[in-house]
């Protein structure tokens, strides 16, 4: 009975630690920025577009990777431009106020703008009423973004 006791303690430590953890201001992935892709892509191609370690460069504290020399110069000059909003962090569950990882193909560009989700089926929830999540998430990333 005490072990079994210890072992939902352990648990649950475990499930709190991890869901209140200390999440950076950019979504990384393995040490990269949105897990390696090349958020210019996104604009330029229509899709997600795998980055390169040839193409690297760090800003706002996380390394992001581009799929061409002409995608990091242009990153380099308009970062505000290409970043994602919320960080990278999946635009849905920010308007709820919290950091959620995101999927590289739940994606949407909104008045130029790079939105992520968690996954498919969170992106058609959010589909839904962009422009109430997006004010809502616009005003918890002020406070969320800064926590970790």
């Amino acid at each position: 009975m005490q072990a079994n006791f210890f072992r939902l303690t352990a648990i649950l430590l475990f499930v709190v630690t991890t869901t209140f953890a200390q999440k950076p201001a950019i979504f990384s992935k393995d040490d990269k920025a949105i897990g390696g892709y090349d958020p210019v892509g996104y604009f330029t191609e229509g899709k997600p577009v795998m980055g390169s370690s040839d193409f690297t460069w760090s800003w706002q504290g996380a390394n992001w990777q581009f799929a061409s020399e002409k995608n990091r110069t242009a990153f380099k000059a308009e970062p505000e431009r290409f970043a994602p909003q919320y960080g990278g962090y999946c635009a849905f569950g920010m308007s709820r106020g919290y950091k959620a990882p995101t999927e590289a193909d739940a994606w949407t560009i909104v008045d130029n703008k790079l939105y992520f989700n968690y996954n498919q089926k969170v992106r058609t929830e959010w589909d839904k009423d962009r422009p109430g999540y997006i004010q809502k998430a616009d005003k918890s990333w002020v406070e969320v973004k800064e926590k970790k």
